[in-house]
């Protein structure tokens, strides 16, 4: 019987370095696919009948859903192994790429959009995992993790740029078309061989605290809703005023299961931490001007 490249080759550093593509690969994948839209976007909001408010929930929609269901899917690589979760994950960007090219409406679209961020929040922690267990710690964990974050950086930086071209030849759904080979291929042909399988977890089983992730990505899903109506339908309104409010009471909801469930999604001891809550300061500044800055930029220079 044929061996796995990981059982007969994991020593090789061959094998070691096409290992470590294939993960930095699919961390580029995460960071494209955030951006590869924006140039799309006009003509997106043209064809497929949003407004020019609603159309930032075709990068919202992708976000939320990312940053709602991330600790999700930190336990889910814990509990179901980062090996399957990485390919499940793979699979869910292909999928809802596939679905996003032939969207015939708007909500078809978002919701597209929105399973691709869940399957890059399953994809995200699976990945680090996968590094932390295929790689020694010291120089050669820390090369990895300087590749890892340089392909996520160079994806950002490519995911305008490729989405330009490719709107520009082939209409926006090449946007989506583009990511379905590569997120299908490294799935099913590259990740069976160059990934070991997850070992048997015979230590103390932990609970999902679904309810949790629901709870808080709702609440982010109705405070990103609410600011987005304001400008459309009046800031006095239900459908504005309404979703900020029904989103800030998740958010509290949010805190008192993780202070009831037994094994929670965000310990609320962490928050005790000021080195720990400053960085998570200075990211969501950061990545709010950063992010604002692609999208504001890429739709105002086409217009």
């Amino acid at each position: 019987m044929r061996k796995s490249l990981n059982q007969t080759d994991a020593g090789v550093p061959r094998w070691s370095g096409l290992r470590l593509a294939l993960l930095a690969f699919a961390q580029f994948i995460i960071a494209i696919d955030y951006n590869i839209v924006y140039v799309a976007l006009p003509d997106i909001g043209r064809e497929v009948g949003f407004t020019p408010q609603s159309l930032q929930w075709v990068v919202s929609a992708y976000a939320v859903a990312f940053g709602g269901f991330l600790l999700l899917g930190g336990r889910a690589a814990d509990r179901l192994g980062p090996r399957r979760m990485f390919i499940l994950a793979l699979v869910l960007y292909g999928v809802s790429s596939f679905a996003g090219g032939f969207a015939p409406d708007a909500l078809t679209l978002v919701v597209a959009r929105a399973v691709q961020g869940l399957g890059g929040a399953l994809l995200f922690p699976a990945t680090l995992a996968l590094i932390n267990t295929s790689f020694a710690e010291g120089a050669e964990r820390n090369r990895a993790l300087a590749v890892w974050g340089a392909t996520g950086s160079g994806g950002l930086a490519a995911g305008a740029i490729i989405g330009g071209v490719l709107t520009n030849g082939w209409g926006w759904q090449a946007v989506f078309f583009f990511t379905v080979p590569l997120a299908l291929g490294a799935a099913l042909v590259a990740a069976p061989v160059l990934l070991a399988p997850d070992p048997v977890n015979s230590g103390q089983r932990r609970s999902f605290d679904l309810p949790g992730a629901l709870v808080v990505t709702a609440a982010a899903t109705l405070l990103v809703f609410g600011l987005a109506s304001g400008p459309e339908v009046g800031w006095n309104t239900v459908r504005s005023t309404g979703s900020l409010a029904i989103g800030v009471l998740l958010l509290c909801a949010f805190i008192l299961i993780e202070r009831r469930v037994r094994d929670p999604l965000a310990p609320l001891r962490l928050f005790a931490n000021r080195s720990l809550v400053t960085a998570m300061a200075v990211s969501f500044f950061h990545h709010m001007a950063l992010s604002s800055g692609y999208y504001i930029l890429t739709t105002y220079f086409q217009n």
